[in-house]
């Protein structure tokens, strides 16, 4: 492998473990509210 192979593999992994994070935030962020929700509705 070249070293510009290897660049380029650790920006496309970069990018989706950014992504990856991303959504995994924006899922927990979700659960919490309706989580909330459901609790607040509860009482």
């Amino acid at each position: 492998m070249t070293k510009e192979e290897i660049k380029k593999l650790l920006e496309t992994s970069k990018k989706t473990l950014d992504n990856d994070h991303e959504n995994f935030v924006k899922s927990i962020k979700d659960d919490i509210t309706s989580f909330k929700k459901k609790t607040l509705d509860q009482i």
